[in-house]
């Protein structure tokens, strides 16, 4: 990676892709360390590669339904070195990447993930914070590795768990940190 030009990252979503959003945002200001250089998404009708393709980025997608793992992780794989890909940043991507597809990218792929890692790893995060009666969750800006949720912490942000406080209240909250969160450390990471 280049000190003097972006590092081309690589976005993958499953969903609306507001992180993604962040991230593209973050992007487009003045000496930004990274660009932008693909979205890609297991989803062909996720709503985040519509927005994507209006903000004039490539995109990708491709269902694994049919093909199998092995052949659906090339193919991404192929898509992400042919826009020239250095680091991945998953955002709202919900499938679990094989150890071969992280080793091939160790050390230059990351995920944010709604908890305070290591706590609550996987699914069902703030559901699972509420139930434990913790006082505070969060967000975690990870690297990824072939354990779930397992990698190196790269960055967090707490958020109180308020009295009345359902999953979906809590979510809520919680993303709008994971918004701030995610381009800070991106960037951060990028420059390192």
């Amino acid at each position: 990676m280049s000190a003097d030009q972006p590092v081309k990252v690589g976005i993958l979503i499953s969903g609306r892709g507001s992180n993604m959003q962040s991230l593209v945002a973050a992007a487009k200001v003045p000496d930004a360390a990274y660009t932008v250089a693909l979205v890609a998404s297991d989803k062909p009708d996720a709503a985040g590669l519509a927005w994507a393709k209006e903000q004039g980025i490539a995109t990708f997608a491709l269902s694994p339904r049919g093909i199998g793992k092995p052949a659906y992780e090339a193919a991404i794989d192929q898509a992400l070195r042919d826009e020239g890909v250095q680091v991945i940043a998953l955002a709202g991507y919900m499938r679990l990447l094989s150890g071969d597809f992280v080793s091939r990218w160790r050390g230059r792929i990351l995920n944010i993930h709604p908890s305070l890692l290591p706590l609550y790893k996987g699914l069902d995060t703030h559901e699972r914070a509420i139930a434990a009666g913790d006082a505070k969750a969060g967000c975690s800006v990870h690297v990824v590795t072939e354990e779930l949720d397992d990698g190196e912490v790269l960055g967090q942000v707490e958020v109180p768990i308020l009295p009345g406080d359902d999953a979906a209240a809590l979510a809520a909250r919680v993303l709008v940190e994971e918004h701030r969160l995610y381009p800070q450390i991106l960037t951060e990471f990028v420059r390192r």
